[in-house]
């Protein structure tokens, strides 16, 4: 039997990868990526260095399934919001704050930053969180604008320009400032309904149709 095929088989206990990616949770949230080491992760997940590398042969390797664990969370999560293509201010206020909610807690801006910090010399991690993350994002968000626009309530020639735009109305004023600044609490869900409410009216004010899925705004975040 290969070496591949024995790690395969040897490494499918989830109730022991999920002990050790909790032991590496810790020790990224405490030490940061750079100055963590699989040492510290086998102590604090309680498990020997060879069970370790059954599981993760490197650093770079938990770290990328840590991150995809809350991504597929996250996906699971919105891909049932892009469902009726008749009410998009709805459907973009409801994907807007779990969007919004999500990207700027204090976990989520942790792991933005150490992987803006490694990219340089680690490229591959950069690509792959671009393109599992926020391009797959993009890409749901796009799809939902074009069926919407077939519907007939929605105007968008560019989905996938549209859908840049939206994110980053959504987000407008509360993600990079967080980026930036570790000490800022994360914002409200008042503060987060609020920011939304605004990119959908505005959103709509560009590429509504009149009649057409015009749905009131919120007066949640009021």
């Amino acid at each position: 039997m290969s070496e591949v095929a024995v790690r395969s088989a040897a490494g499918e206990d989830p109730l022991k990868r999920g002990q050790i990616l909790e032991g590496a949770r810790q020790v990224f949230s405490s030490l940061g990526f750079d100055a963590a080491s699989m040492n510290d992760v086998t102590r604090a997940a309680g498990v020997s260095k060879s069970t370790l590398y059954v599981y993760f042969r490197s650093k770079e390797e938990l770290f990328t399934a840590l991150i995809a664990e809350t991504r597929d969370a996250y996906f699971a999560r919105i891909e049932k919001i892009f469902t009726d293509p008749t009410h998009p201010a709805e459907t973009l206020r409801t994907y807007g704050e779990a969007l919004t909610t999500m990207l700027t807690t204090a976990k989520i801006m942790r792991v933005n930053r150490t992987v803006i910090a490694v990219a340089s010399r680690m490229p591959e991690i950069g690509i792959e969180f671009f393109a599992k993350g926020p391009q797959r994002a993009i890409a749901l968000l796009s799809s939902y604008l074009s069926s919407a626009t077939a519907a007939g309530h929605l105007q968008v020639r560019d989905p996938v320009m549209a859908a840049h735009q939206f994110n980053e109305l959504a987000m407008a004023g509360l993600f990079r400032c967080r980026l930036f600044n570790q000490d800022l609490p994360d914002p409200t869900a008042n503060e987060i309904a609020r920011t939304v409410d605004a990119a959908v009216a505005l959103f709509m004010a560009g590429y509504g149709v009149a009649g057409a899925g015009a749905e009131p705004v919120s007066s949640k975040g009021a």
